[in-house]
């Protein structure tokens, strides 16, 4: 793909605001008045959110209490088809804030130490909106005061790409794009004490064990998802106080998937199925929407919405428009994650998705020191696999190796248990996806590979420090076994669900 060399002058040039000028000048408008209309275009509020997946009130979940996220989907769409670029935060970010997929701009593999710069013509949202008139805001937090919370993989100075932590800094009228960022989803995960959820009512996917700890493990996460909840609330409130609301586009999304251990950096809906809601004025109160949409797509639809021209460069397609096409496919993929090496593709429509495996004599459960030290099902798993005691469905995840491609049937199969590759009654269906699959990766994976050995060598030294760590801080000796790593974790979840006496 040939990228255009535009700087920001020509894309401010061809927005909105010139046209706007253009137009009612020549029908005799003084130009003070066309500030005031040009002024009149909406703010427009992310909320993103850390490592989550669809398990909120709107989409259907009965054990969760998320009653503001809920109001704000009942007041305009909830898509339940939003599959992000990556499984992992850093190259999904940097393919949400560019409209870009990771692989086309060399921000694939997770926290590199040496940051990419992106090529010639690519320029980030947040400079698009600055050029077009916005006063543009980033902030980690419900305060609001800071610091910056980008997450890129490319060379970026905040400072550059932000006017500001809020939108206060604003010049009078003038409209606002801001980006608050909440971590509280992503691990370790926190109880919630004024709505705890009895883990005994949870049922986990059947990839999981029904098990003790894995449906504690899963109750906590909802819980936590709760608290979020109440900072989304928190944060909403701030905005009516201010007296915005009535004038701001709210999106509230999450970076990918749920941080489970076949969710987060996996390409499987859990890792890439997202909570996506946008509700404010000019958006339709719809519902629940099936829609297949890509995070890529939301830097698009935000510029439409600002009423500047979405870029050539941008892969991402803005998806509010009534008149606007809909995706036929998204896709997404996994390469390195902290320390470990891997390389997965993928493409999904609303009723199929196809999974290329480029490592298929490597298990899906390399072994990753944060997943190890951080999701104590990945242990109670690996105890329970020599033991035995996994059902056939959970212990292919566990399996020494994989299948270079799996197909499932989303519509039977939600879960992606049954893999159809070779299966003859799904032959054309294989055959499409994968030619699709290969189209897209010439057209747009121009990564390099593989990656150099002094980055993964860094990864490798950062990871193995923080793993030493975790198990000195926990306890727990350099040479831990699975059995006494699960010992720890057994008596971590006592703490937190202490058994009632009789």
């Amino acid at each position: 793909m040939k990228y255009l060399r535009l700087n920001l002058q020509e894309w401010f040039a061809g927005a909105a605001v010139w046209r706007v000028l253009f137009a009612s000048i020549c029908a005799g408008i003084l130009p003070g008045t066309i500030v005031a209309q040009a002024e009149k275009r909406p703010n427009i509020l992310w909320i993103v959110a850390n490592d989550i997946g669809n398990e909120l009130g709107c989409y259907g979940n009965k054990l969760i209490h998320t009653p503001n996220l809920d109001r704000l989907a009942g007041k305009g769409v909830a898509y339940r088809n939003m599959i992000t670029a990556g499984a992992v935060c850093s190259p999904s970010r940097s393919a949400f804030i560019t409209g870009m997929h990771a692989v086309s701009i060399n921000c694939h593999n997770q926290f590199p130490n040496k940051k990419t710069k992106l090529p010639d013509g690519i320029t980030p949202l947040p400079l698009l909106m600055k050029a077009g008139g916005y006063y543009v805001a980033n902030t980690g937090g419900v305060a609001m005061k800071g610091p910056y919370y980008t997450g890129y993989n490319f060379e970026h100075d905040p400072a550059a790409l932000y006017d500001g932590f809020d939108w206060s800094g604003r010049k009078e009228g003038q409209p606002f794009f801001a980006q608050v960022h909440l971590k509280l989803s992503h691990r370790p995960f926190e109880r919630d004490p004024e709505r705890p959820i009895n883990p005994d009512k949870v049922v986990v996917p059947p990839y999981y064990p029904n098990h003790p700890m894995a449906r504690q493990d899963w109750a906590m996460y909802l819980e936590t998802v709760q608290l979020l909840d109440k900072q989304v609330g928190a944060i909403l409130q701030r905005l009516k106080d201010n007296g915005l609301e009535d004038n701001t586009v709210v999106f509230f999304f999450g970076d990918h998937g749920h941080p489970h251990i076949r969710g987060k950096q996996f390409l499987y809906d859990g890792g890439v199925n997202a909570p996506l809601i946008v509700a404010g004025p000019g958006i339709r109160k719809s519902g629940v929407s099936d829609r297949l949409v890509s995070n890529t797509d939301l830097a698009a639809a935000t510029l439409s919405l600002a009423g500047l021209r979405v870029p050539a460069f941008m892969q991402g397609r803005d998806f509010l428009q009534e008149n606007s096409v809909p995706n036929t496919y998204v896709f997404s993929s996994r390469d390195r994650c902290d320390e470990t090496l891997d390389r997965i593709r993928m493409v999904r429509t609303r009723e199929f998705k196809l999974i290329r495996n480029y490592f298929p004599e490597r298990p899906y459960t390399q072994f990753n020191a944060y997943k190890k030290t951080s999701y104590p099902v990945l242990t109670l798993m690996q105890v329970l696999k020599k033991r035995g005691e996994l059902t056939p469905v959970q212990a292919h995840f566990m399996a020494d190796t994989r299948p270079e491609y799996e197909l499932y049937d989303l519509r039977k199969d939600p879960f992606e248990t049954k893999n159809l590759a070779g299966d003859p009654s799904y032959a054309k269906q294989l055959n499409t996806l994968k030619q699709v699959l290969e189209n897209w990766l010439a057209e747009t994976d121009k990564g390099p590979y593989p990656e150099s050995a002094e980055e993964v060598s860094f990864a490798r030294a950062k990871m193995q420090k923080m793993y030493d760590d975790q198990l000195t801080a926990a306890g727990l000796p350099k040479e831990v076994t699975d059995e006494q790593y699960l010992a720890y974790w057994e008596a971590v979840f006592r703490r937190f669900f202490p058994v009632k006496e009789h």
